[in-house]
Order: structure tokens, then C-alpha cells, then sequence
């Protein structure tokens, strides 16, 4: 290839690139729009609070995607950083009163603390024992919410509220103005992500994940590209946890514990981990099961259990990743057929 072609080509990826991120950035700005609209065509508070706790959970298990799906790095401890995003957000404002975007931004500083901390002993470690060393701190941090009983409130978690002082002209203890601030964290945190996973640095992840000694021939700093989606991933886990303890008006020990981490497998297993949106769709599909199992039988757990058998035996992947193969070999059938 000459000189020429080679510049143009690159130009051509150039152009690729940011056509797909204005393509992505027009999505994005219509599904902020849809989901500001839905007040307005239904009065069901029950469908804004799901909307909201998807909010919460979606923007924790994509973070989660982008360790598992994208890097390869299987966590069981994610969950932690969905509860220090809880607690952090929850105790800045119960002990300081400081404005809503100050204690924001001072959760992401500690989350960010924490998770270069934790990542810089975790990432260093192989497939099952990152998983169960990132299983470890969450569980110490859990005990830590436990025992610092005048501080966290222990197994009773943070009682009294969080306050909410209005901010820029937004009041979020109005219910809608908790709802629309909830869909922009979502749809910001999704499109953020999206362009992470479309970047030269989500295509370094995917080399990683596919050979990760290869990757470090050709000169990738594999260690230091772990780090960093590790800490990013976590960011975006804790403002999953904020999203939380504004809905609830409080924060947990269960949201520190390891069935959180549990539950963002499961999403994961649910939407698929080969495509941007599996763990989207996955969220919605666990609340929707959730919500339903729970209100006709006891047995909630027996029923999830046969959901997970069915995808992991019956379909053997996501559902996104079930739908987007089938639409693949649909299409090349097609080709062929022409």
C-alpha cells in the first residue's frame, strides 16, 4: 500500500469514526427525549420508578460489560463500587449539607481513590483469581459497612433521608425532577461508555481480552489498560449506586453486598456481552422478572434459576447476542440467496 493510500484510509477511518459518533449522539439525545416525554403520556408512578431503578442498575451492569465483555476480566466484586457510590453520595450529603453537584463530584474523587487502589492489586491477577481477590474487598467493604456502626449506620444503613437542596433551578425531591435527572445520568453514561467501547482504546480492550501476551508483543501497556477500565467501569458503577440512594432516599449494606455483584452477572448473562445495549436489555428483562416472580410466588429463586439454565444451556448466550446472530446469518442467507 502506498503512502497515499495508506493517508487515505486513514482519513476514511477518520470520517467512519465521527460519523458514528454524531449517529451515536443523535440516539442518544432521541431516547433522552422519549423517556422525558413518558410522564407526560402515562400517570403510572410505578413505571417511572422502574425507568429510574433501571437507570440504576443499567448503568451498573454496562460498566460491568466493559471488564467482562470487552476486556475480559470477569469481576465478582464489581458491586462494591455501586454501594460506595450509595454511601459516599449519602454521607457527604447527611454530614456536609454541601450542594447536590459537589457531593456528585466528591464521590467520583473516593470512588476513583478506591478503585485505583483495589485495580492496581486486582489487575495484576489471572481470570479466577481477579474475580475472587475483587470477591474479597467487596466482602471487606461490606464488613467495614457492618461494623462501623456510628459512621454507616450498620446493617440498618443510612436512616433520616438524604437531603436534597435544589440546585440549578432543579428540585430533586419532586418526583419528576428525580425521573428526568435520573434519565440524563443514564443516557450521558451510556453514550460516554458507547464512545469508551468505540475508541481506539475499546478496540486495545478487545485485543486484551482476545490475547492478552500478543497484545504486550506488539508494545500495549496491558497492565496499565486494565487499570484504567478498571477505574472507569468503577465511576460509572458508583453513579449507578448515586442514582440509588437518591431513589430510596438512603443507602444499604445490601448494596455493598455480593449478590450485587451476582445480580450484574446475571444481567449480563441476560442481555448478552457482545453487543453495546445486552446489558441494558438484561436489566430490563431481571426487574421485569423480578417485579412479576415476586408478586405471583414465593419461589422467586427456583424460577430465576431455570431463566439462567435456559440461557446458559438453552440459548448459550445473551439475548442480544441470540438476536443479532440470528439477524447475521438471516442476512448472509440472504446475500447468498441474491
Amino acid at each position: 500500500m502506498s503512502e497515499l493510500q495508506a493517508g487515505q484510509g486513514a482519513a476514511l477511518n477518520i470520517s467512519d469514526a465521527k460519523s458514528t459518533r454524531y449517529r451515536d449522539v443523535i440516539i442518544a439525545l432521541i431516547a433522552f427525549v422519549v423517556l422525558a416525554l413518558l410522564p407526560m403520556l402515562t400517570s403510572s408512578k410505578f413505571l417511572l420508578d422502574f425507568v429510574i431503578r433501571c437507570s440504576a442498575y443499567g448503568l451498573f451492569a454496562t460498566s460491568l460489560n466493559l471488564l467482562v465483555g470487552y476486556t475480559g476480566l470477569t469481576s465478582f466484586g464489581h458491586g462494591m463500587f455501586f454501594g460506595l457510590g450509595a454511601y459516599g453520595y449519602g454521607l457527604i450529603m447527611q454530614k456536609t449539607g454541601v450542594p447536590i453537584p459537589v457531593a456528585f463530584v466528591a464521590t467520583l474523587l473516593i470512588t476513583f481513590v478506591f478503585a485505583t487502589v483495589i485495580g492496581a492489586i486486582c489487575v495484576r491477577l489471572k481470570e479466577i483469581y481477579f474475580a475472587f481477590v475483587t470477591l474479597a474487598f467487596q466482602m471487606l467493604i461490606h464488613s467495614t459497612i457492618l461494623s462501623w456502626v456510628s459512621f454507616t449506620g450498620g446493617d440498618q444503613g443510612l436512616r433520616g433521608g438524604i437531603p436534597r437542596p435544589p440546585f440549578l433551578g432543579i428540585d430533586l425531591s419532586n418526583h419528576l425532577h428525580l425521573y428526568i435527572f435520573s434519565c440524563a445520568l443514564l443516557v450521558i453514561g451510556l453514550l460516554l461508555m458507547r464512545q469508551i467501547a468505540q475508541s481506539p482504546f475499546g478496540y486495545t480492550l478487545r485485543m486484551i481480552r482476545d490475547n492478552a501476551t500478543r497484545a504486550s508483543f506488539v508494545g500495549i501497556d496491558v497492565y496499565r489498560a486494565k487499570l484504567t477500565i478498571f477505574v472507569l467501569a468503577a465511576l460509572f458503577a458508583s453513579v449507578g449506586g448515586m442514582i440509588m440512594a437518591l431513589f430510596v432516599s438512603g443507602a444499604y449494606p445490601e448494596f455493598a453486598y455480593w449478590t450485587i455483584s451476582g445480580e450484574g452477572i446475571f444481567i449480563n448473562m441476560l442481555g448478552g456481552v457482545t453487543t453495546f445495549l445486552g446489558p441494558m436489555v438484561g436489566t430490563v428483562l431481571l426487574l421485569i422478572l423480578n417485579d412479576t416472580v415476586t408478586r405471583l410466588t414465593e419461589y422467586h429463586g427456583i424460577v430465576l434459576g431455570i431463566v439462567i439454565l435456559f440461557f446458559a444451556i438453552g440459548l448459550r448466550k445473551g439475548l442480544m447476542d441470540f438476536v443479532f446472530e440470528w439477524y447475521a446469518q438471516r442476512r448472509d442467507a440472504a446475500r447468498e440467496r441474491g
